[in-house]
């Protein structure tokens, strides 16, 4: 079992940034990739990002390449979301997820995922 914990989100105005986090603070982070996924009101839940176990292959969604940067330390058994030049439209709550994987695949929708936080809300006025 991964239990994860986001924290970070907030109210910050269009053009600004926020760095969200994630925490695993269970007994492994060994071996898992690590994706953030938002879900806006009425819409689906939507990928964003995936680092891979290593750190060394990180993949985005079109939208947030070039503003979004996802990073880990896997000593400290946390993942991050930095989100630059935010717009209006990144308005939504953001969750963090863990799948089982030595590898660098890509895992873009969230049946992929094994493991969810509680979400932390990100709300980007204009």
């Amino acid at each position: 079992q991964v239990q994860l914990v986001e924290s970070g989100g907030g109210l910050v105005q269009a053009g600004g940034s926020l760095r969200l986090s994630c925490a695993a603070p269970g007994r492994t982070f060994s071996g898992y990739a690590m994706g953030w996924f938002r879900q806006a009101p009425g819409k689906e839940r939507e990928f964003v990002a995936q680092i891979s176990w290593g750190g060394g292959r990180t993949y985005y969604v079109d939208s947030v390449k070039g503003r979004f940067t996802i990073s880990r330390d896997n000593a400290k058994k946390t993942v991050y979301l930095q989100m630059n030049s935010l717009k209006p439209e990144d308005t939504a709550v953001y969750y963090c997820a863990a799948v089982q994987s030595w590898g660098s695949s890509w895992y873009s929708t969230p049946d992929e995922y094994d493991y969810w936080g509680q979400g932390t809300q990100v709300t980007v006025s204009s």
